[in-house]
C-alpha cells in the first residue's frame, strides 16, 4: 500500500501510480490540461488502481456531458472490483450517489470524508465544485474556513486549498483577504489557473478593470497548458473591457480566445458547458451596447438546441435559453422549459426545488426578454432577486447577467423605482460607479434624467 503526498493511504503498490495520482489531483484543483493524461498514466501503472478510477470518474462527471455517463459507469465498476480504504469506499459510494443523481447524498459523504480527513484535496475540489454549481457560497464558505487550521505551507497542495478558501472569501465580499491569500499562492505557483480565475474574480470585484486587464494579459504566457478554465479567464478580461468602453476589442476576443473554432480545446469539446456560458453571456452584453454580433448565436443555438433533453447543472440552462431565444427557435425553448418542468415533477429529484424557483422563471424571462415581454421579466424576476436567483448556481459574476435583465426590462416599463433600488445596492455592493459599469451605466443615466423631469 502507498500514500498520496499528503500520507493519506491509497489502495496500491505502485510508487508510479500514486504519485501520478498525487500529481493529477493537484492538476485538478490548478485547471490544468493535462489532468486526465495523468490519471490515465497512474491507471497504467496500476489498472486496478481504486482512487484512480474515482478520479478519473469524477472529472468525467464534472464534466457534465451525458455521453461520459458509459464510462463513469466503468470507473464505478472498475474502483469497486477490488480491496479499498474507508475512505475509498466512501469515495466510490459518493461518486456513485453524485452519477445517480443523488448530490444530497454524495454532498453528506463528501462531509463525513473531509471531518475525517481534511488533507483529502480531491474530495475539497470536488465537493467545492458541486456546492458551487448550486449556489450554496455559505457552506464552501464555513468548509473551508473549517479545513483551514489543517493546511499550513508545510503540507504538499497548500496553493491549491489556499486558492479554494480565497474563493469562497471573494464571493461573500471579503476581497482584501482573498487577495491577499490569490497573492500568497502566485509565488508558490504562478502556474496555477484556478488562482488566475480567483484573482480575476478579484479585480472584477474591487472595480480594477485597467489593471485587471493588464494582470490577465501578463498571464497568457501560461496559458497553453490550462484547462477550458482559460476560455473563462478570457470572459473575465472582456467584461473588465466592457466596463472601459472596449466593445470592438472584446468582440475580437470572443473570435480569438474565447470562441475559436480552431482552438484544440473547443476542437474537442465544442458543447462544453462553461463555453456555452461564457458565450451567450458575453454575446448578449455586446448586443445590449449595441454590437451587431452577425451569426455568431447561431452555433450556440445549435448546441443549445442538442442538449434540451440532458439533465443539466442549474446556470447553463437560462444561457442555453437563451442561445434558443435569440434565433427565434420557439420549438426548441418550449421544449427547454417542458424539459425542465418534466424534472422538476419527479418527487425524488434532489434540485427539483431549486429548478421549479429559480431555472424555470429565470428561462421564462430570458425568453420574454429577447420576445420583448417585459413585464413579464419583472414579473418573473423581481420576487427571486434576493433570494432564489443564488440557486442558479455559479458566481455573482455569472448571475450578474440575470440582474441586467431585469434592470433593463424594468426601465422598459417605467419601473424608476426598481431600477434607482437596484442601482443603490449596486453602488453599495462595488466601488466602481455604477455609471463606469456596462450594464448599468445607461441604467444610472435613465434615472438621472427620470429625476431631472420631475
Amino acid at each position: 500500500m502507498q500514500c498520496d503526498t499528503r500520507g493519506l493511504a491509497l489502495s496500491t503498490d505502485s510508487p508510479e501510480a500514486a504519485l501520478l495520482f498525487s500529481l493529477a489531483v493537484e492538476h485538478y484543483l490548478k485547471a490544468h490540461a493535462d489532468t486526465m493524461r495523468l490519471v490515465n498514466d497512474a491507471l497504467a501503472a496500476d489498472p486496478g488502481f481504486v482512487m484512480g478510477h474515482v478520479l478519473k470518474g469524477s472529472l468525467l462527471l464534472a464534466g457534465a456531458n451525458v455521453a461520459s455517463r458509459p464510462a463513469i459507469a466503468a470507473c464505478l465498476m472498475a474502483a469497486g472490483s477490488g480491496p479499498a480504504t474507508r475512505r475509498e469506499r466512501l469515495h466510490i459510494q459518493a461518486l456513485e450517489a453524485s452519477h445517480n443523481g443523488q448530490l444530497g447524498v454524495a454532498m453528506d459523504i463528501w462531509d463525513a470524508i473531509l471531518d475525517a480527513y481534511p488533507a483529502d484535496l480531491m474530495t475539497i475540489r470536488i465537493s467545492n465544485v458541486a456546492h458551487f454549481r448550486h449556489g450554496h457560497t455559505r457552506a464552501i464558505l464555513e468548509r473551508s474556513d473549517a479545513l483551514a487550521r489543517h493546511w499550513s505551507r508545510d503540507v504538499p497542495g497548500y496553493e491549491c486549498f489556499l486558492t479554494v478558501w480565497a474563493f469562497a472569501h471573494e464571493e461573500v465580499g471579503d476581497t482584501a483577504a482573498a487577495d491577499r491569500a490569490i497573492d500568497s499562492v502566485y509565488d508558490i505557483d504562478p502556474v496555477n489557473f484556478f488562482a488566475h480565475h480567483v484573482k480575476a474574480h478579484i479585480l472584477g470585484a474591487e472595480g480594477r478593470q485597467a489593471e485587471g486587464v493588464d494582470w490577465l494579459n501578463a498571464q497568457t504566457v501560461y496559458w497553453p497548458s490550462g484547462a477550458n478554465l482559460v476560455h473563462h479567464l478570457w470572459w473575465h478580461q472582456a467584461l473588465m473591457m466592457l466596463d472601459l468602453g472596449r466593445r470592438d476589442a472584446v468582440l475580437d476576443s470572443y473570435d480569438r480566445n474565447i470562441r475559436n473554432f480552431d482552438s484544440p480545446m473547443t476542437k474537442a469539446a465544442p458543447a462544453q458547458f462553461n463555453d456555452l456560458q461564457n458565450a451567450s453571456a458575453l454575446l448578449w452584453r455586446l448586443e445590449q451596447q449595441g454590437l451587431d454580433v452577425g451569426a455568431r448565436w447561431e452555433e450556440l443555438a445549435e448546441k443549445a438546441a442538442a442538449k434540451i433533453d440532458e439533465p443539466a447543472q442549474p446556470l447553463l440552462s437560462p444561457h442555453l435559453m437563451m442561445a434558443l431565444a435569440s434565433v427565434g427557435r420557439d420549438a426548441a425553448a418550449a421544449g427547454l422549459l417542458q424539459a425542465l418542468r418534466a424534472r422538476a415533477a419527479v418527487p425524488e429529484a434532489w434540485d427539483a426545488d431549486g429548478t421549479t424557483e429559480a431555472v424555470i422563471p429565470v428561462c421564462e424571462a430570458v425568453l420574454a426578454h429577447r420576445n420583448g415581454s417585459h413585464g413579464r421579466v419583472v414579473e418573473l424576476l423581481e420576487p427571486i432577486l434576493h433570494g432564489a436567483l443564488r440557486r442558479l448556481g455559479g458566481s455573482a459574476a455569472q448571475r450578474d447577467l440575470f440582474r441586467q435583465v431585469l434592470i433593463d426590462s424594468a426601465m422598459r416599463t417605467e419601473r424608476r423605482d426598481l431600477v434607482a433600488r437596484m442601482l443603490a445596492e449596486e453602488t453599495e455592493g462595488h466601488p466602481s460607479p455604477v455609471g463606469a459599469r456596462a450594464g448599468y451605466d445607461v441604467a444610472a443615466k435613465w434615472v438621472g434624467e427620470k429625476r431631472t423631469a420631475m
